[in-house]
């Protein structure tokens, strides 16, 4: 859909001279291939002849020599904007003017006509689940979980602000049943003594005491494998933890459903944290026996087959292997409950296409699921997609809530925020309150998870260190954070208002006429994030916006400017680029801090 307007004038210009040279080709042909010249001393905009020239029986150079001067004779090129038209080997190149480019881009982010534009046509769009964050109950939530958390949140706001508020979907899918919540339960009732249990009902770090019970089992467990007596032992209890916990009945099943709200209730902490909320939350449990009978179902229609007492489905000649649903013994694996999962997903909200943010080891998993989906007849098959993605690491290596060696979440939050506070802002100490500290700190931890989560692209490995993404001169968060609060001071110092009139002929520094070319792409670049689910390219745009609104303001100063026309001039371009890096920020899940 041709939604940014200057494009679309250009596009319109272009397809009504190709009417004057005997052929026709669609406007919405042509904005999808006008470019952005390497060089902006070339252009502002160029648009390349490749697409026409087989029609036109000429070489794209000829057309676009051609092309020029149909334009350049037969339209007043100052009232559509261009201040130049020159052919450049197969392309056309276009200098605009800095009127064209501030009424069309800069006064529509001041009137924020800009962010209510319509990016795609609603009849192109799909219902979309995005299922995200699938944390485990009994476990801490550690700073690993949030690529995840990031990842689905940004991909969320960035497709709703593209196709539209209600076409897209959060759901999440912790996991509460399983073999890791046997172990914890099984070292709280053999090692943890009813008072100390007592002693953390009580606490408001009763998730995250959990987590390491969990670590602790592992670690006995793992001790006592080597003596066969302790073993067997174990083995049978946590079998018989498990069955309790299938029944819904039992002391291991009160002792579960009381510990699963902490873990619920440490998840909340997380989410309300990072202002994430989702549609739907479904649960494994919720699945877990369900999704046997369903599959047992499918057996019975003849949909499934049978292999060593097994059933599922052999796809070997797609090099996928057999995909495993129910086990020899009847119980149910990953895939069980996901074939259920997605058939509820489907039926609960009618969905089109579902998306699963789920780390690369799943690569595998994923495929056999679609495939069986496809083999049990489910249209939505062909539009589910796994978004993988690669692992956060420390500088020592990987993490392991198995092995304890993790860092918490919260703990993390509260380590970044005291950095903030000692490094950054100590010298207001006598003039913010200590409202004003906590809440800006806070913010600036967002600002530098997020962002460093979400820079990299998704198949590579992050490496979490908190100093470099706490960095105010580096591509980080707080850099661009602070970009803001500068501009904010900046508005404030010189007492800005947005209704005043602008000369906009006045902003011809080559700094000034970058500055709107590149804030004019902005909600391009949503499209091109959400369609190809890369936050990291607006993590990209963003860091550029700041780097270079820095250039513009030095050189093109604003406190003395040669006149009060030109520096409200200048004031307002300030202004459009604050509300830019804002609106970006947010699509990101960043907040920004009204000073720093």
């Amino acid at each position: 859909m041709m939604h940014e307007k200057i494009r679309v004038k250009l596009s319109e210009l272009i397809s009504e001279a190709f009417k004057k040279m005997g052929t026709d080709i669609a406007a919405g042909d042509v904005y999808k291939t006008l470019v952005e010249p390497p060089n902006l001393e070339m252009a502002h905009l160029a648009f390349g002849c490749f697409i026409v020239s087989k029609n036109l029986k000429k070489s794209p150079a000829l057309v676009a020599t051609e092309l020029c001067k149909v334009i350049t004779d037969n339209f007043d090129l100052k009232a559509q904007g261009i201040q130049s038209a020159t052919a450049a080997g197969p392309y056309l190149n276009f200098k605009l003017t800095s009127d064209f480019l501030y009424q069309n881009v800069v006064s529509d982010i001041i009137n924020e006509s800009y962010f209510q534009r319509v990016l795609v046509n609603p009849t192109q769009t799909q219902k979309t689940m995005v299922e995200y964050s699938q944390p485990n109950t009994h476990k801490e939530l550690h700073v690993g979980h949030m690529r995840n958390l990031c990842l689905g949140d940004a991909l969320i706001r960035l497709m709703r602000r593209a196709y539209g508020e209600e076409t897209i979907i959060s759901s999440t899918f912790p996991g509460d049943v399983g073999t890791h919540v046997a172990k914890c339960l099984w070292y709280i009732k053999n090692f943890v003594k009813p008072e100390e249990f007592d002693k953390q009902r009580s606490s408001p770090d009763r998730g995250e005491w959990l987590g390491r019970m969990y670590s602790s089992a592992n670690l006995k467990l793992e001790d006592e494998e080597k003596i066969p007596e302790f073993y067997e032992k174990n083995k049978k209890q946590l079998t018989e933890i498990l069955k309790q916990l299938e029944a819904g009945s039992g002391e291991f099943y009160n002792l579960w459903k009381e510990t699963r709200q902490w873990s619920v209730d440490l998840m909340n902490k997380v989410y309300s944290w990072a202002d994430v909320n989702f549609d739907r939350w479904y649960w494994e449990s919720e699945v877990d026996a369900a999704s046997v009978v369903t599959i047992k179902k499918y057996y019975e229609e003849g949909k499934l087959q049978k292999s060593e007492g097994a059933i599922g489905l052999d796809f070997s000649n797609e090099n996928l292997g057999f995909c495993l649903l129910l086990k020899s013994d009847g119980t149910g694996l990953y895939a069980t409950k996901d074939v259920e999962l997605a058939r509820r997903k489907f039926e609960d909200f009618r969905i089109e296409k579902s998306i699963y943010v789920v780390d690369m080891r799943q690569a595998l998993h994923f495929k056999q699921v679609f495939k069986a989906l496809e083999h049990l007849g489910f249209e939505q098959a062909k539009n589910c997609y796994h978004l993988q993605y690669n692992f956060v690491e420390l500088p020592d290596g990987a993490m392991s809530s198995r092995k304890g060696n993790i860092v918490p979440l919260m703990e993390l939050v509260s380590k970044m925020k005291n950095h903030v506070k000692v490094e950054y802002l100590s010298r207001y100490a006598n003039e913010w309150s200590a409202d004003e500290v906590e809440t800006v700190a806070d913010i600036v931890a967002k600002g530098a998870i997020k962002y460093g989560m979400l820079r990299q692209d998704t198949n590579k490995k992050i490496v979490f260190d908190m100093n470099e993404w706490l960095k105010l001169d580096g591509e980080s968060g707080p850099f661009i954070q602070y970009s803001c609060a500068r501009i904010n001071s900046l508005l404030k110092k010189f007492s800005f208002d947005p209704q005043t009139k602008i000369d906009s002929a006045l902003l011809m520094h080559p700094a000034e006429i970058q500055m709107m070319q590149h804030l004019m792409n902005f909600n391009t670049q949503i499209i091109i994030c959400a369609d190809g689910f890369k936050p990291a390219s607006m993590c990209t745009y963003l860091y550029e916006t700041a780097k270079k609104f820095n250039v513009f303001y030095h050189e093109c100063p604003i406190g003395t400017a040669e006149n009060e026309n030109l520096k409200s001039a200048r004031l307002s371009l300030t202004y459009a680029t604050g509300r830019i890096l804002k609106e970006g920020l947010a699509l990101l899940g960043i907040p920004t801090p009204e000073k720093m």
